[in-house]
């Protein structure tokens, strides 16, 4: 399994935000990985088994994912930044998300 994985959700209709494309970045902007959300919004194989400590971003193609479902969004991208502090843990970064808000959180 991924060390790092991700769930989208579509707050504003309740429920998975499917086809949302994902970048995994180091802090220096290197690419790392990238997937899209399947049918229950989640990438569960984003990026390697293992990450060094460090700062790390994910960056969700919002934009792009309102524009499928034919709805105008104020965030056309959301960047999480997050620290990786124990190459050993598995770091769950979901994203709430609507056309004009969104939240995050660690997950498990």
């Amino acid at each position: 399994m991924s060390q790092i994985t991700t769930h989208v959700l579509d707050a504003a209709l309740g429920g998975p935000a499917r086809g949302v494309g994902v970048v995994l970045t180091a802090a220096d902007g290197a690419e790392i990985a990238s997937g899209v959300t399947d049918e229950a919004g989640r990438i569960s194989d984003l990026g390697p088994e293992r990450l060094d400590a460090g700062t790390y971003r994910l960056t969700f193609a919002t934009g792009d994912f309102f524009a499928a479902t034919g709805r105008a969004t104020f965030y056309p991208v959301v960047s999480i930044d997050f620290a990786v502090a124990d190459s050993a843990q598995h770091y769950h970064v979901p994203l709430l998300l609507s056309p004009f808000a969104y939240s995050t959180y660690r997950g498990n």
